[in-house]
């Protein structure tokens, strides 16, 4: 339905994103660069509710990364000028769109930082996951 490119500096963080209404999956890939890409499952009655997945993808090595509709996205940039491509299923809706902090003690993600990250002031107010609108 639409396609994204996202072109960040190295330790730079996103996420985690989602759309609460018009639910996006989305098929990841780097062109440049790399990162770590993670997929939190933030649907409620699923058995694997509140974990994560986490890979590198990379220009070199070619991986892609599916994030389905009921998950939340985000990466942090691994090296100076990463370049991110996805396709989605749906379009952006601002309106619908949520935050999770990516550093929510309970997820306890282990993001590969060698440093604090920079982080976006939209990202920085994310909900942790126990008080996140999620999906059924």
């Amino acid at each position: 339905m639409q396609d994204n490119h996202s072109c960040s500096a190295q330790n730079v963080l996103r996420g985690l994103h989602y759309q609460i209404q018009q639910a996006q999956g989305k098929l990841v890939r780097v062109v440049a660069g790399a990162i770590f890409d993670v997929a939190v499952d933030i649907r409620k009655s699923s058995p694997t509710f509140g974990q994560w997945v986490g890979c590198v993808l990379s220009a070199e090595n070619k991986k892609q990364l599916w994030v389905p509709a009921g998950f939340a996205h985000g990466f942090l940039s691994l090296e100076d000028r990463s370049e991110v491509l996805y396709k989605a299923t749906d379009f952006y809706a601002p309106a619908h769109e949520r935050c999770i902090l990516w550093n929510d003690p309970n997820l306890a993600i282990e993001w590969p930082l060698t440093a604090d990250p920079t982080v976006s002031s939209k990202d920085q107010v994310g909900q942790a996951l126990d008080d996140a609108e999620v999906f059924a």
